[in-house]
């Protein structure tokens, strides 16, 4: 696909679910929300409201802004420097910014929810069904969703860290077939457009591999915002790799971008992969707040490769303080290959690392339970 409305392939695809009635999540950042003032852009805000309510298919906004929009209230020129005062701000504004969606909902007839998560929320098993049976209800009658990060409670060890991450949860939470992220650029560049002006566009992406992430210039911050194309592109692995195409174009400017993308093209698509993982997998795929990690042998991960449990005769080494149903981190001899939940606790895994599975009942002085982490718990990268 070049840099016209050239319709083919994904970018297709892509055309057709906008179009269409498929489960659609848009993130907007807080570089497109806020202007240089601090204030709020209603307008543009009431724009892609209108845009959106337009469409036959279910819709998601996951919104930034709530920091941006308060920290003013409590006398902050610029980005707080402490955790107390961004919750603070957090606190203040995403009052505020609910209402303006709200509102912006509102003169297209169409229903507003609020819902804030924090990592753990997704994290954990059963909090995740409760926060996927909420956004399905929602969504069945026809209210839009305005998710964002519950930033008031929210801390370094249970942060997504920025709102592209979170949006990608967010899709694969609902079984989206398409996450639009809505950003201060075009798309991905083959360079730093803002350093080299005749950087070609990147239309199509089929996999986010490391010569794609290397394109990424590592730029994380703007006045308001907190994210970047590194968070874009590990947003786009995310969700593609759970069935949801990604599309990346700007929302710049007062017009509708779902509009302008349309019409133009302008924009990078991500494919879906062809083999989205179940659901379960997505969800132990996403997990993040490891509590250990198991050092196994090669054959141990070759037989991992072909679909096997992970049994405690392949385990070489453990690592951390964890209690069982806990989720580790798994190394073969070249690195960090998959992750899973755990069937023991630290204590039994160490007495039962190298053992063979006749072995147990004697090492533990109890039958067991298995193998150490069973290949429905458990997913390779």
């Amino acid at each position: 696909m070049n840099e016209t409305a050239a319709w083919t392939g994904p970018g297709e695809v892509c055309r057709q679910i906008l179009d269409g009635t498929a489960t659609v999540v848009v993130k907007v950042g807080s570089s497109l929300l806020i202007d240089r003032d601090g204030q709020a852009r209603t307008g543009w805000m009431a724009t892609l409201a209108g845009s959106l309510s337009r469409r036959a298919g279910p819709v998601i906004v996951v919104s930034s802004g709530a920091i941006a929009l308060g920290r003013a209230a409590i006398g902050l020129g610029c980005r707080p420097a402490s955790l107390a005062a961004a919750q603070a701000a957090a606190a203040i504004g995403q009052i505020r910014l609910a209402q303006i969606w709200t509102e912006a909902f509102a003169r297209y007839r169409r229903d507003a929810a609020q819902i804030l998560l924090t990592l753990g929320d997704l994290e954990d098993r059963a909090r995740y069904l409760n926060a996927r049976n909420t956004l399905e209800t929602l969504l069945a009658h026809a209210v839009v969703p305005i998710i964002n990060e519950n930033d008031t409670v929210a801390t370094g060890e249970i942060r997504f860290g920025d709102n592209d991450r979170l949006a990608a949860r967010v899709a694969q939470l609902a079984g989206a077939e398409l996450l639009v992220l809505l950003s201060d650029v075009d798309g991905l560049y083959e360079a730093n457009p803002a350093t080299h002006p005749d950087a070609r566009l990147v239309t199509t992406v089929e996999e986010v591999s490391a010569k794609i992430e290397a394109l990424a210039d590592g730029t994380t911050a703007t006045e308001f915002g907190t994210g970047g194309m590194p968070s874009k592109l590990a947003a786009a692995r995310t969700a593609t790799a759970a069935g949801c195409q990604v599309l990346l174009t700007s929302g710049r400017g007062d017009c509708d971008p779902l509009t302008r993308y349309l019409d133009t093209g302008r924009g990078t698509v991500f494919s879906a992969a062809q083999r989205p993982l179940v659901r379960r997998k997505q969800w132990l795929r996403s997990l993040q707040q490891h509590a250990g990690r198991l050092l196994i042998d090669a054959g141990a991960a070759s037989a991992l490769r072909r679909g096997a449990s992970l049994l405690p005769a392949g385990v070489q080494t453990i690592e951390g303080q964890f209690e069982r149903g806990a989720l580790l981190r798994i190394a073969g001899p070249d690195g960090d290959i998959g992750q899973g939940l755990s069937g023991y606790d630290a204590h039994e895994a160490s007495c039962l690392a190298g053992a063979q599975s006749s072995d147990i009942p004697a090492r533990l002085g109890y039958a067991g339970r298995g193998p150490m982490i069973h290949r429905d718990d458990l997913v390779l990268f």
